[in-house]
């Protein structure tokens, strides 16, 4: 059996391989994802984003829960800071969901950032199509947690739950653009605590004000309450799926999901091209020491960024 047949057998050992050699710009890997791409687009994607603190991990670990209560397989791909030592994610996924590590029916993966901006890391893309391809049924991308910048999750997710906490300056957010205007959800966690009436509040407003909402879809603000009451917790969680599900069958019936789709696969393209001329450029200028001489340059006020950019690209792409 070969590796991309075992992959999409379940291999979760080679899936994770996989995965961090996406991360490391193998090139075997891409060849890899080119094997599996075609066993790919039938998942369910939710972008899970909002503020550091806002509970993203813990409404990440229910949502498993539910989604395992009704038989179906789940992956996650977790994207954290990244190390400046080793390049790696600071927060892995063995501190993460630990009740979920012996399921078979769940794949947790910790990805780091490594100066991808947007809230995702760029393996992102093709880290998705390998656990698509594996068969798993609902795909949660719960991203870094850098705040306003944080909007690539909407050209990667079918829905986008935006996570917030009161008395982390969210009332102040909440009439901000960006990343208010991509979600599909709202929750409002701790929603126990001061101030969660008023972030409430000011999320009705900006709904209310908004001329129009996307395919008729008008999102839906909800609650959850104190995680130390666990089995209220997960009834509310419970909610949370249901309008997932709810805004899914909204995205089939008005085909908006096609729509996504090619938005989807139009981002993809433009990265890969990107990577496919980039590469293999900075590969080869650092394999020969060039890179540490125009560096030099730059450092010595010679020459500039730009300058030596336009000689480079006129060099390869004659």
């Amino acid at each position: 059996m070969s590796t991309a047949e075992s992959i999409r057998a379940g291999d979760i050992r080679l899936a994770s391989r996989l995965i961090r050699n996406l991360e490391d710009k193998n090139p075997r890997a891409r060849e890899l994802v080119k094997e599996l791409f075609p066993y790919t687009g039938k998942a369910r994607v939710l972008g899970l984003t909002g503020a550091p603190g806002a509970g993203k991990s813990t409404i990440t670990d229910y949502l498993i829960s539910s989604y395992r209560a009704t038989g179906q397989q789940v992956g996650v791909l977790a994207v954290d800071p990244t190390s400046p030592f080793s390049g790696g994610a600071i927060l892995g996924d063995r501190v993460r969901m630990q009740k979920h590590a012996q399921d078979r029916g769940v794949f947790i993966r910790s990805l780091a950032t490594r100066g991808a901006l947007g809230g995702l890391a760029a393996a992102v893309d093709d880290a998705v199509h390998v656990l698509d391809a594996m068969g798993m049924d609902c795909i949660i991308l719960e991203t870094v947690g850098t705040g306003q910048s944080e909007v690539d999750v909407m050209n990667n997710a079918h829905s986008v739950i935006l996570t917030l906490t009161p008395g982390l300056g969210d009332e102040v957010q909440t009439l901000k653009a960006g990343i208010m205007e991509i979600a599909d959800l709202f929750l409002i966690n701790k929603a126990d605590q001061k101030g969660a009436s008023k972030l409430y509040q000011e999320l009705m407003r900006m709904l209310n004000m908004a001329q129009e909402h996307h395919a008729g879809w008008r999102p839906p603000v909800l609650l959850l309450q104190n995680i130390a009451h666990p089995e209220e917790f997960a009834r509310q969680v419970e909610e949370v799926r249901n309008k997932i599900d709810e805004h899914y069958q909204v995205l089939l019936d008005k085909d908006i999901l096609g729509q996504r789709e090619r938005r989807k696969a139009r981002l993809q393209l433009g990265n890969s091209l990107r990577a496919s001329l980039l590469d293999p450029v900075v590969r080869q200028l650092e394999q020969s020491g060039e890179m540490d001489r125009l560096v030099r340059q730059i450092v010595d006020k010679t020459s500039d960024p730009h300058t030596l950019a336009d000689e480079l690209r006129d060099r390869f792409l004659r």
